[in-house]
This record gives C-alpha cells, sequence and structure tokens, in this order.
C-alpha cells in the first residue's frame, strides 16, 4: 500500500509553520538517517510506502508532540483543512451541496485520492453517517485517528457539524474501520 506525498507535504508544510525550518530540516535529516527513503525528494505525486509513512508519522509525534498518539486526529484535521480550503488542491470535492451525494460519493473518493489499497465506503441514515474502511492489510491506529479526525473536518468544512464514534477498529484487532458521524444542527 502506499501514501500519495500530497500528506508528507502537509505534514512539512504544518510542521513549517508551526515550528520553524530549522526543527523541521534537522527532523529530516535524522530521519533519512534512520531511512534512506527520506532523503530524496518527495512530490506531492511521490508513491510513499505505507511503513514509510508510517515511520514518518511516529517519529513526528515523538519530535514534537511528546509521543502524543492522539495529535495523529489533529494531523487528520489539518490534512483536510488544507487539501479542502479554498486554496486546496481538493476544494472541487466540495462543489455539491447535497450531503447524501457528498457523504456517499464524495467522502469514498477522499480515501482513494491518497491511498492506493482498500476502500471507504459511506451512508448517510437520517443524520447519521456510517462510513467503513475495507480491504487494508496495514495495523495501525494511525488510520483510525487520522481517518477520524480528517471526515470530521471535512464535514465541517462541508457545513456539518459531528460527533464522530468509532465502532470498530483494526488496531483493536477487526478487520475494517467503523465510524459514526451523528450530524448535529449548525
Amino acid at each position: 500500500m502506499n501514501v500519495k506525498g500530497i500528506i508528507f507535504l502537509t505534514g512539512k508544510s504544518t510542521i513549517i509553520s508551526v515550528f520553524g525550518e530549522e526543527p523541521w530540516n534537522a527532523f529530516i535529516v535524522k530521519l533519512a538517517e534512520k531511512d534512506k527513503f527520506y532523503s530524496n525528494t518527495i512530490w506531492s505525486v511521490t508513491p510513499v510506502p505505507l511503513d514509510k509513512f508510517i515511520l514518518f508519522l511516529d517519529e513526528m509525534v515523538k519530535e514534537f508532540f511528546q509521543n502524543d498518539m492522539m495529535q495523529y486526529v489533529t494531523f487528520g484535521k489539518v490534512a483536510a483543512q488544507f487539501a479542502l480550503s479554498q486554496e486546496g488542491p481538493y476544494k472541487s470535492y466540495l462543489l455539491t451541496k447535497d450531503t447524501k451525494l457528498f457523504v456517499e460519493t464524495v467522502v469514498p473518493k477522499l480515501w482513494s485520492t491518497y491511498f492506493d489499497e482498500g476502500q471507504v465506503t459511506a451512508v448517510l441514515d437520517n443524520n447519521t453517517i456510517h462510513a467503513k474502511v475495507t480491504g487494508i492489510q496495514f495495523k495501525h491506529m494511525y488510520f483510525e485517528k487520522l481517518l477520524m479526525g480528517y471526515f470530521k473536518k471535512a464535514l465541517k468544512i462541508f457545513g456539518k457539524k459531528s460527533v464522530a464514534k468509532q465502532v470498530r477498529g483494526i488496531s483493536s484487532g477487526h478487520s475494517d474501520i467503523y465510524f459514526q458521524f451523528q450530524i448535529q444542527d449548525s
């Protein structure tokens, strides 16, 4: 499974904007010492093997966030803000104004925009969104926390407040990830 380099670049720009370029440069040198993959230039379309990407995220959490794994939720929110903002590369995903169409068509596209394995299905039932990720082999809490943050922020950018609940997860032994997002009055 590969991740598109756009996620790496989002992390890079966020770290630089919060901590500065010098700490980022020092971090990336240390990361390249651990894995030579990071001595290469990573473009937005560069396929980053998932194990290398998870190494990047885990090391970033250690270096900048005192090993607080809940930062994966924040990473997801930042990624959605970056990608779906008016200046973002995927702002066109927000052109639809129909909530059901957004949930059932756009949310699955968001997954395939970033990953080349697995799939997302999303269904809007009354005011509850049922989102499932299936077909992934790599088991890491990153998916669960990052996806929860990303989808929650994407819904907010779309104009819907929600309360997220994780029903199942691969890091706890399930074969899929299943979230429910209860849409709240805006």
